[in-house]
């Protein structure tokens, strides 16, 4: 019996490599569009709503194709992609943890509406974008073997 996937030291190296990517991405992102103190942070929005996206499409394209669905135990092409892009470079492009302190210096800084408003948009428009990214996932692939297919109707 093989080791789980999160005790593959191979596996958790292809994490680090994408979190690498994922992080000099966010930070290239924000080096390129810095968002002024007490103000709406944008560039963190507009990064975590992309990674919703982006996410939402690939697990869905994944899990179409199949041997790639979270909690899958093999190390296909699909797992491979799923750990490296999806849980490494989307996880680390994402920014929950910078969600967090923009919106505590937001409340800090005495702009409570700003710091209500982008939390919440955050967490609702990301949740709209991850739903469309998975219907775009929908698309990229056929269902694996077992699912009906829609037929379009």
């Amino acid at each position: 019996m093989s080791a789980p996937l999160h005790r593959r030291a191979t596996l958790a190296a292809l994490v680090a490599v994408g979190g690498v990517v994922g992080t000099l991405a966010r930070h290239g992102l924000g080096l390129l569009f810095p968002d002024d103190p007490g103000q709406w942070p944008v560039t963190t929005f507009a990064v975590n709503i992309a990674g919703a996206f982006l996410l939402g499409m690939l697990l869905e394209a994944l899990t179409r194709f199949g041997r790639g669905a979270p909690g899958g135990s093999g190390t296909g092409r699909s797992t491979l992609v799923r750990l490296g892009v999806g849980t490494g470079m989307l996880g680390a492009f994402t920014t929950y943890s910078t969600l967090a302190l923009d919106t505590d210096l937001l409340l800090h800084r005495g702009a409570a509406g700003a710091a209500v408003s982008y939390a919440l948009a955050t967490v609702l428009v990301g949740a709209v974008t991850c739903a469309l990214g998975i219907a775009v996932g929908a698309r990229l692939g056929p269902r694996v073997a077992g699912r009906p297919e829609r037929d379009g109707s």
